[in-house]
C-alpha cells in the first residue's frame, strides 16, 4: 500500500476548510492571470495586432520585461497599455507572492500530497471505510491493514492521523459528500464507531441510502441503541462493553477456549485461521461433497449456510454437500485457506 507519511506531518494540524482555501486561493490566482493575458491579447488585437503579436505585447506588458512594442502604439493603445500594466502587474505580483508565502509555509506541498491522496482514494474498489477513529476504530484499521485490506478513514480530528500511513478524510462522516469522497459507492463494508449512538444512526441511514448492498457493522453503547441501528439498516450492531463483559467471564471459566480462538482470529502471525468463503456456482465444489474440499485442501469445513437462509449448518458430515452460493466457515492452516480462496471460484 502506498504511504503517505510526510502528508500526515504536513497536514495534521490543518483544516479541511483551511485546504480548501488553499486551493481556492491558487485557482483565484491562477484564473486572474489567465484573464488578464486574454484580456490583453483581444484588446492589442482590436488595435490591429495578430494573434501572436497580440500575445508577445501582452506578455512582454504584464512582465513588465521592457521590450519595445510591436508596433507604434496609438492614444488609445497607450492608454490600453498603461491599465494592463497597472492590472496586469498587481496580478503577477499576487501571484509570485502567494506562491512564496505556500512554498516557506509548506502548504503547497501539503495541498499536492492532499490531491494525491484524494485521487488514491478515488481508485479504490472493494476497500473499506471506517468512520471515527477512536480506540476502536483505530485497533479495526489495524486489523484490516493487516490482513492485506486497503481502509478509509474518516474522522473530524486532524490529530488523530498523525504519524501514521493510512488514507483519510477530515470532516463529519454523517455528511453525503463526504462519503462520497470515500467511494462508499466501490466500498465492501462500513465499521461505524462514532462517538454517540445518535450520530451512528444517522450515519448509518446515509450510508445504507447511498449504497443498499453495503456491509455496515456499526457499534452500539447500549441494547436499545443495537436495536435502533439495526432497523436504520445496519448489518451487524455490536455492543464492545457486552462482548468485553461476556468474554472476561468466558476467560475466568474457559481461559484455553478463549486463548485458542484469539489466537485463531486476532493473532495475525499464527499459522492457522479461521475464515469465510462464498462457494460460486463455477466453483467445481459447487455440488460436491465437504470431503472433497478437506481431502484436496487440508481444511476443515466447520460451518455452512446456504444461499437465502439465516441458519448456520455446525459441524456438518464429510459427506454433506456444499450448494453453489452457500456461505463456508472453513478452519486451517495459512497455506491450506489460501487454496481454498483459489478454489471457490
Amino acid at each position: 500500500m502506498r504511504t503517505f507519511l510526510g502528508l500526515e506531518q504536513s497536514l495534521r494540524r490543518q483544516r479541511p476548510r483551511a485546504r480548501s482555501r488553499i486551493g481556492n486561493r491558487i485557482r483565484m490566482a491562477v484564473g486572474g492571470l489567465v484573464a488578464v493575458i486574454a484580456i490583453g491579447t483581444g484588446g492589442y488585437m482590436l488595435l490591429g495586432f495578430s494573434f501572436l503579436e497580440a500575445l508577445y505585447q501582452t506578455v512582454t506588458t504584464v512582465a513588465t520585461v521592457g521590450f519595445r512594442e510591436v508596433h507604434p502604439l496609438t492614444t488609445t493603445g497607450q492608454v490600453f497599455t498603461i491599465g494592463l500594466i497597472i492590472i496586469g502587474t498587481g496580478i503577477v505580483l499576487y501571484n509570485l507572492g502567494l506562491l512564496v508565502e505556500l512554498v516557506t509555509e509548506g502548504q503547497l506541498g501539503a495541498h499536492l500530497e492532499r490531491r494525491r491522496m484524494d485521487n488514491y482514494i478515488a481508485q479504490m474498489r472493494g476497500h473499506v471505510i471506517i468512520c471515527g477513529f477512536g480506540r476502536v476504530g483505530r485497533a479495526a484499521a489495524e486489523r484490516l491493514l493487516a490482513d492485506g485490506n486497503q481502509v478509509v478513514v474518516i474522522d473530524r480530528d486532524p490529530l488523530r492521523f498523525a504519524e501514521l500511513e493510512i488514507p483519510h478524510l477530515v470532516g463529519e462522516a454523517t455528511g453525503d459528500g463526504i462519503l462520497k469522497d470515500a467511494g462508499i459507492e466501490h466500498a465492501r463494508a462500513l465499521i461505524a464507531t462514532l462517538d454517540t449512538d445518535a450520530e451512528t444512526v444517522y450515519l448509518v441511514l446515509s450510508a445504507r441510502a447511498l449504497n443498499p448492498e453495503l456491509a455496515i457493522v456499526a457499534r452500539a453503547r447500549t441494547d436499545d441503541s443495537r436495536e435502533k441501528l439495526l432497523l436504520a439498516g445496519a448489518t451487524r450492531a455490536i455492543n464492545p462493553q457486552l462482548l468485553g463483559g461476556r468474554r472476561l467471564a468466558q476467560s475466568a471459566m474457559e481461559p484455553d477456549v478463549v486463548e485458542f480462538i484469539d489466537v485463531v482470529m486476532h493473532d495475525e502471525d499464527e499459522t492457522t485461521r479461521l475464515e469465510q468463503f462464498r462457494l460460486s456456482a463455477k466453483s467445481a465444489y459447487a455440488g460436491q461433497p465437504a470431503s472433497k474440499l478437506t481431502n484436496d485442501t487440508g481444511a476443515l469445513v466447520l460451518a455452512i449456510r446456504p444461499e437465502g437462509t439465516g441458519e448456520f449448518v455446525s459441524n456438518p458430515p464429510l459427506d454433506t454437500t456444499l450448494p453453489a452460493g452457500a456461505l463456508l466457515i472453513v478452519f486451517g492452516r495459512h497455506e491450506q485457506t489460501a487454496k481454498v480462496r483459489d478454489l471457490m471460484g
